[in-house]
């Protein structure tokens, strides 16, 4: 047995221009092929996915990095201003600290941004960027969660519920209070679970709830976040386009439950991408690596390991 695929290594990587550190974790051999896990936000952490699928990942041949931003999760929040530069900082400090020249980008929901934002601006360091449950067109995200809770609250007669659908409508689409109210909404509604799961995401979910382990995160994320940068509320359509045309390979997996993507958006992100690198999953919604693991794993090891 390869027992090498085993190995984990939990590493705090010191960025001595913040006087910060980052938590990081790796799964796999260091020969392995490389892959990096950017987790949702801000306000996120890499730990589902962490206690769930990166040394299942890791067991396929990949050598997984996983990692919280500064500022949220396990990091240290000292002087993190949660912006998409502090993020590309990061994620070089992570290519220099394992010695990187190229790797897999996984960006998930909010990392989906972040993922995209830096294949733009260093797109030699990417062989592959995965984009899973992805954002990338936000506003129409969120109109797409407003629509739908309206309609939800207007056929159960809910004239209380569709005052707080008006009153965050009236919200600036650049605050955090309207991401957080949007995404509550959907939260309410289940729009980021699967009401009735596969066996496989059933044991999955009950081992992960067992393990007692700790989801730390920095509540002040958003606000700082909101605060320092400037591009709040983006649609990275354009840039995905762009980075097709230069043939960088992109991939997409969704879940067909996840209740804050609109069928337009995902049509859209299918025809930008193509059909051979997108997968879209039924029984899965926003957590679509545990919710699917077996498919989510099959498809990266179907399309990284062509590379």
């Amino acid at each position: 047995m390869k027992h090498f695929f085993l190995l984990t290594a939990l590493f705090l990587l010191l960025l001595p221009a913040y006087g910060q550190s980052l938590y990081i974790k790796t799964f796999g051999h260091k020969n392995g092929i490389p892959v990096i896990f950017i987790h949702g936000g801000p306000r996120g952490n890499s730990l589902l996915f962490e206690a769930t699928t990166a040394q299942q990942l890791a067991n396929r041949g990949f050598y997984v990095i996983v990692y919280d931003r500064r500022g949220e999760g396990r990091s240290s929040y000292e002087n993190a201003k949660v912006t998409y530069q502090e993020a590309f900082d990061d994620l070089n400090g992570i290519y220099q600290r394992f010695r990187l020249k190229r790797a897999d980008l996984i960006g998930f929901s909010f990392g989906g941004l972040v993922a995209t934002l830096f294949a733009q601006k260093h797109p030699e360091k990417i062989d592959a960027l995965i984009l899973t449950s992805g954002l990338f067109s936000q506003q129409e995200t969120y109109d797409h969660i407003l629509d739908s809770v309206k309609t939800i609250y207007t056929r159960k007669h809910d004239t209380l519920k569709l005052q707080q659908v008006l009153s965050v409508s009236n919200l600036s689409k650049n605050s955090a209070a309207y991401r957080k109210e949007c995404y509550s909404l959907a939260a309410e509604n289940g729009f980021f679970k699967v009401a009735n799961g596969t066996e496989e995401a059933k044991k999955i979910y009950a081992t992960y709830d067992a393990g007692g382990l700790k989801d730390i995160r920095n509540d002040q994320a958003p606000e700082l976040f909101y605060k320092n940068e400037k591009r709040t509320n983006i649609d990275v359509k354009p840039i995905l386009s762009d980075l097709k045309h230069h043939n960088m390979r992109i991939y997409a997996l969704y879940g067909m439950q996840d209740g804050i993507f609109s069928m337009a958006q995902i049509a859209s992100l299918r025809n930008i991408v193509g059909d051979s690198h997108f997968e879209y999953l039924d029984s899965a919604s926003h957590y679509l690596f545990a919710d699917r693991q077996t498919a989510f794993l099959n498809s990266l090891q179907q399309w990284l390991k062509k590379q």
